[in-house]
């Protein structure tokens, strides 16, 4: 498909390097002449001008006038059709008739050609419609003696039930119920404070204290293991860690294909070795496996039954509950088989390439991926870049990525970016393309008044084009990093369904137009239309035209969709939306972040407070259910917000960076490079006691990956019978990295409990 693209996307600014500056860089000081706090990061890191491409307009003006137009094209939803090919307008009378235009050309109009009132909607157009999600169409005049039918808190008549109880009990059940909420949200406050200086005065203190603020304090993943340890070490949680039973798996099946699984990938490297169909004794005989069966064959057979999803317990978060740094030594050292056997299979000549091309495809669909989850929150969102750049130097970003509002503009930012190009992006210096909310109050306050909207469309559509790579579409960022980006729209219309945008439902699709629209709070951006790429490089409006707003008013977290798409069934959820991050709690600790006192058998707060904080939640949710189900909530601006708080939030990992409450006062403020610095250092904490559970789970899935790559059919003469898809992405990329690199090496080795044999023959072999 032929790309327009701009001359200035061919040649990016690169990176100067550190060389080529002359002067060192100044200290940074605060109002009050003290030093800022760098959480790490080395001085230059602070300078705009080392940005890659931070001065290029990715996004041709022509894209920017088209998205403009389609802005101001009447929305299908409130115009009325006689036939499938005209409108009639109520302005006129007469019966005059307007021809819709044809969806696949359109007409390009300067920049000034359309003032923000004709974008929003306007009385004088032709087909009228609201001016915003605040004013009506018209203004209802009521007529004296005409009794006027009320419609039930911003319900149509349909929806609203008929009958007098509910019109009579319907505003004292909401007041109650309202004020019923407001008292569990005060008793679970202040739970959570007593939590808090339980914590506090009776498990954080002495030596336990120092420990935990040198692992706060660290600002690199090695450095973050090493203190870890320690505070296991301290703790005693080294002993559990040699302990085989669990209650939550079963330690004694896991052992025994353990063992078995060992001895057979053993003797079929040996068999692969000798080039023939048997395997070698201690005596130097040779012997086939049992029943007649080569080792490689039994092998095989064992994979498949033990490589599912959360085999027998083995991925249950409670083996990464009970310490800070790892798991179960004998749950280490089965992942650690599971992966050396996985990748035996890949390279071995003595299976056939269908019976290896079945046997992947099976490991694949009971294995499952893992997806990378970037909820909303307005700019509690940065703190993504910290989660994201923790997962990048640990090689351990998963291919499959989704973010809904401000989360999807960090997803378009690391799918359309090569893993180079994010070591060079992820720095406090990215706050000089952070610019969203820089106007002042007297240019947004009379447009909010005017439009409904504190943001216009077209000036965020400029920004937002920098950080998804100018137009780029969902196929095409997929073709050129390999990441699947997925992002949530709502659309306008209440009855609709979600849309999952991806290169497989909406290969076509402008990647800046969705994150525009997944980003559409009502109040703060209108709805707006996607934008799909034509074959000549042109824009047009996608799906008919249709508006489309914020995907966390509905699905922050789109677990089913991405199941259904791409087999995603191991979830990494980034969670920093405000209004639920004071109910993520976790009463028996949670993944690297284990319970301290009573050496890790305890509650949080102890059993009374974590009881109480269980309860008043479950009651909480209870009666949100309960004004959903009776039809209580009114619907200010069209739009049912009760989804706000009964959705899905969390995922098989949850990630909650640590904020402050300063943070609620600037929510719709642009950071600074020194408060962007800080929102990293915490985004990689609280992602740092995660990385080991991730580790494990991407060890196995990356070697099913490349299996299913290896003996995938290639049509003969294709590009990829002469080179392989990794290959052919190492030299697009200019990298030299492989996926089989990963963090292990700063870990150290496993050694079997009951002193097993042959640890040291393992690492030569491999």
């Amino acid at each position: 498909m032929a790309n327009k693209t701009p001359s200035s996307i061919s040649a990016p600014a690169p990176a100067p390097s550190p060389s080529s500056t002359s002067t060192k860089a100044k200290p940074r000081l605060t109002f009050f002449g003290k030093p800022h706090h760098n959480y790490g990061f080395p001085p230059e890191t602070f300078d705009h001008t080392r940005l890659p491409g931070y001065d290029v307009e990715y996004v041709p003006p022509e894209d920017i006038a088209a998205f403009e137009s389609a802005l101001a094209a009447p929305d299908p939803i409130n115009s009325s059709a006689d036939d499938g090919s005209t409108l009639r307008s109520p302005a006129f009378r007469s019966g005059s008739n307007l021809t819709l235009p044809d969806p696949n050309t359109t007409t390009l109009l300067p920049p000034t050609s359309v003032t923000a009132q004709q974008r929003h909607g306007s009385q004088g157009s032709l087909l009228i419609s609201a001016q915003n999600d605040w004013a009506p169409v018209n203004e209802r005049v009521s007529r004296p003696g005409k009794k006027r039918r009320r419609k039930a808190l911003g319900r149509s008549v349909d929806e609203a039930r008929e009958g007098y109880l509910y019109g009579l009990l319907r505003i004292p059940f909401l007041l109650f119920t309202l004020a019923w909420i407001i008292g569990l949200c005060l008793a679970y406050s202040t739970t959570r404070l007593y939590v808090w200086g339980y914590e506090y005065f009776v498990a954080w203190r002495g030596k336990r204290e120092k420990l935990r603020r040198n692992l706060r304090a660290t600002s690199s993943y090695k450095d973050w293991v090493q203190a870890a340890k320690e505070l296991d070490s301290y703790l005693g949680n080294t002993a559990w860690k040699e302990e085989n039973e669990y209650a939550y798996y079963d330690s004694k099946t896991v052992r025994r294909v353990w063992e078995q699984i060992r001895k057979l990938r053993r003797a079929a490297e040996v068999q692969e070795l000798d080039g023939d169909g048997t395997s070698v004794t201690s005596n130097g005989d040779t012997k086939a496996g049992s029943d007649g069966k080569k080792p490689i064959e039994e092998l095989r057979v064992m994979i498949e039954a033990c490589v599912k999803s959360n085999f027998v317990g083995v991925e249950n978060p409670r083996l990464y509950s009970e310490t800070y740094f790892g798991t179960k030594n004998l749950v280490q050292n089965f992942v650690d088989e599971v992966e050396k056997s996985t990748r035996l299979l890949v390279k071995t000549t003595q299976i056939p390439l269908e019976q290896k091309r079945t046997l992947f495809k099976h490991l694949h669909a009971n294995y499952g991926r893992t997806a990378l989850c970037l909820s909303g929150g307005a700019t509690f969102a940065y703190y993504h870049f910290g989660v994201v750049k923790a997962l990048l130097e640990a090689e351990l970003i998963p291919e499959v990525i989704t973010g809904t509002s401000g989360g999807a503009l960090v997803a378009a930012l690391v799918a359309t970016r090569t893993n180079e190009e994010l070591k060079q992006l992820l720095i406090p210096a990215l706050a000089y393309k952070i610019k969203a909310c820089s106007e002042p109050l007297s240019t947004w306050l009379p447009r909010w008044w005017r439009t409904g909207a504190r943001f216009d469309s077209v000036d965020w559509a400029r920004q937002c084009s920098w950080w998804a790579h100018g137009s780029m579409t969902f196929r095409e960022a997929y073709e050129r990093t390999g990441r699947i980006l997925n992002v949530s729209c709502v659309p306008a219309d209440p009855h609709s369904p979600t849309i999952l945008c991806n290169y497989l439902t909406s290969p076509d699709c402008v990647i800046w137009s969705a994150v525009l629209a997944s980003a559409a709070v009502p109040g703060i951006l209108n709805p707006v239309v996607l934008m799909m790429k034509n074959q000549d490089g042109s824009l047009s409006p996608y799906s008919f035209g249709h508006k489309w707003k914020d995907g966390s008013l509905r699905t922050d977290i789109p677990i089913k969709a991405l199941n259904l798409h791409f087999n995603v069934n191991f979830t990494i959820v980034s969670q920093v939306n405000p209004h639920i991050s004071l109910f993520f709690f976790s009463s028996r600790g949670t993944v690297g972040t284990p319970v301290t006192h009573r050496k890790g058998r305890g509650w949080r707060g102890g059993y009374l407070g974590s009881a109480a904080e269980q309860y008043i939640k479950l009651d909480l949710t209870k009666w949100l259910k309960v004004l959903k189900h009776l039809e209580l909530l009114p619907r200010p601006l069209g739009q049912d917000w009760s989804q706000l708080w009964l959705q899905q939030f969390g995922g098989t990992i949850t990630i909650w960076p640590k904020s402050k409450p300063s943070d609620m006062f600037r929510i719709l403020n642009d950071p600074d490079e020194d408060r962007l610095a800080r929102m990293i250092h915490e985004g990689q904490q609280s992602a740092f006691p995660k990385l080991k559970f991730i580790s494990n789970r991407l060890k196995v899935e990356r070697e099913i990956e490349s299996g299913r790559k290896e003996t995938r059919l290639r049509k003969s003469g294709s590009l990829d019978s002469i080179i392989s898809q990794d290959d052919l992405q190492s030299l697009l990329r200019g990298s030299n990295t492989t996926e089989d690199e990963s963090t292990d090496d700063m870990d150290d080795e496993v050694v079997e409990d009951g002193a097993y044999e042959d640890t040291a023959e393992d690492e030569k072999e491999d």
